[in-house]
This record gives C-alpha cells, structure tokens and sequence, in this order.
C-alpha cells in the first residue's frame, strides 16, 4: 500500500511542511508552515483536514510558535480558535500547555503524538477489518491525508481489502467540499482498492438496490453515549442505513471521544462560508447573492450506530459503558 501523508517534519530548516488538500487530486503542492499562526490558517482554509491530522498539525505549531517567538499563549488561542468540531485539537494543545517555554520537550510531545497517531490509526484499521465484508460505503475522506497514520475507516476498507474481505468501495463525492471525491478517490486508487465514486443523494439508490453491505465513516467528536459529529451528510446516511438494515459503523481513535459531552447536543457545528455551496471549486453554480448554508458536520445519534470502531476494539451498545470503561472513567 502507497501511503501519502499530509505533513512531513523538516527539522534542519525547522519548518512543517503540509500538502495543500485543495489542490488533490491533480496537484500535490507543499506548503511551508513556519509558525503557530501560519499553522493556524492553514487548519481554518483546510490546507490541512481531518481531526487527527488537525490534531498534529496543532501540535507542531506550538513547536513553530517557540522557533518563530511567538507569545505562547496567544499562539494557542489562535490555534484553538482554527477549527471548533474536531476535539483532538484541543487534546493536542493540552498536552503541549505544560511546554510552553521549552522547545525540546515541545517537539518531543508534538512527534509523540505524531506517532500515536500512527500505532493508533493501525489498530483501528486491523479492528475495523474484522466488521466489513462484500462491498462497503464510506463518506467523507478518513484516510492517511486526514490522519498522519494509516486512516481510520478508510484504514479498515484498505486493511479489509488486504484480508480478501471486501471486493468494493462505494464512495460520496461528499458536497460541498467534494472530500470523497478529490481526496477519497486519490488514496484508494493509490492502495489499488476498487471503488466507485456517486454522489450523495445516490447512496439509498444503491442501498436499495442490495449493493452495499455496512457503513463505514470517521468521526470528529463523539460524545460518551456514541452520539458523534462528522461530516455533513453522515446523519442522512446513517438514517437511510438504519432504513434498509445496513450495518453503520463509525470509526475513530479514542481520542476523538470528548469525555465531557454527555450527548451529541452540545457538540459545536462549524458554520462555512456559503461560497463553498454556491460555488465548486471558484465556479458559481448558483445566482450572484442567493443565500445559502454550510454547517460543515452534523450529529448522528448513537440509536442508528450499530458499533464503534476504536484502537481499543469495536464497542456495541451500551456504548456509554465502554466508552467510559475504553477511557478509563469507571
């Protein structure tokens, strides 16, 4: 399997490099990051995506905040205000706060978590594996440009595929921000898996039809009952799943799991520019100034969940019991 990262570490010129995901599948561009707010504008224009890449790209830019003598403390406000939804942002700054001031130990935690990353993001494709078969749907893009490791419910498809387990992927084109479409599709021709790009609105189509056997999706937070935000569209597909009896899976490292949020109601959901709904990539597809909205994610209820997906194995209800015991609360 081919793997493409969305950051590598250059430590002689103390710079964090990111690919521009705007610009895939037909160009990979790298983009230099030399500081926190650099880094900060980077995750807020989705040069980098997805909650553990965030989560990452966050980390090293309290790193970048010590070389470039930013006020540490502002460097994080600017960071923790990119992005609301994904939570392993905030866990990244966390473990950075007892650093602030020494840029040894700033790196170290920032490739710590790098690496957790990576071993994580490997046992959740490994458990994952074991739930698909036959031909699986997924939606958004969960896969290493999101992660930094091996992806999570596109690490599971990859692993699935390996094991002879799955014979195809569904994949949403995911509007607005066409994440299936430009990022999905390029990692799973690049893994060699065979799938097949839709738009969103033919996923019951097909569902109907018999053509897809479970659902797999990321997660960007999730709440201890399983409720869980991801991408806008999950909640339509987890109810069209729950439907045709599909079995819907999201998947996701314990560290996207927000052990202060009790259900999904007081999950934060990211408003974008509406420019993003009237437009495809700079070309309007609708009148100059009609109005429109872009929530970036929605939350799906834990009753349409069938399992969590996690590093830690896969979770059946009632998920707040091992979620909590997963965490280590109880």
């Amino acid at each position: 399997m081919e793997r493409a990262l969305p950051y590598r570490w250059d430590d002689n010129k103390k710079t964090l490099w990111l690919i521009d995901q705007r610009k895939l599948p037909h160009e990979e561009e790298w983009i230099p990051v030399r500081s926190a707010a650099e880094a900060a504008e980077a995750i807020k224009k989705m040069v980098v995506r997805g909650a553990p890449a965030i989560g990452v790209t966050a980390a090293f830019g309290m790193v970048l905040a010590h070389l470039a003598g930013e006020d540490l403390d502002e460097a994080e406000k600017k960071l923790a205000a990119s992005r609301p939804t994904a939570v392993n942002l905030f866990h990244a700054l966390e473990r950075q706060r007892p650093h602030k001031g020494d840029l040894e130990a700033s790196l170290a935690e920032a490739m710590a978590i790098w690496r957790e990353v990576e071993e994580t993001e490997l046992a959740i494709s490994r458990n994952g594996a074991r739930v698909l078969k036959g031909q699986v749907l997924t939606h958004c893009n969960t896969g290493p440009i999101a992660t930094g490791g091996y992806g999570t419910a596109i690490g599971a498809i990859v692993e699935a595929h390996r094991q002879g387990r799955i014979e195809h992927v569904w994949i949403d084109e995911t509007r607005p921000y066409l994440q299936g479409a430009r990022l999905t599709t390029w990692e799973l021709q690049k893994a060699g898996v065979p799938a097949t790009l839709i738009s969103d609105n033919m996923a019951g189509h097909f569902m109907k039809l018999g053509e897809v056997d479970q659902v797999m999706v990321g997660v960007d937070r999730m709440a201890m009952n399983g409720d869980f935000a991801n991408k806008i569209g999950t909640y339509s597909l987890a109810v069209l799943a729950a439907h045709h009896g599909i079995p819907f899976y999201p998947a996701l490292p314990l560290s996207s799991v927000d052990p202060e949020l009790e259900s999904g109601d007081d999950i934060p959901i990211e408003e974008r520019s509406a420019e993003e709904v009237t437009t495809i990539r700079g070309v309007p597809i609708a009148p100059a100034g009609f109005p429109a909205r872009h929530p970036a994610f929605d939350v799906t209820p834990h009753r349409f969940v069938t399992g969590i997906v996690t590093e830690k194995g896969v979770f059946y209800p009632p998920f707040d019991e091992a979620l909590r015991r997963a965490i280590g609360e109880v």
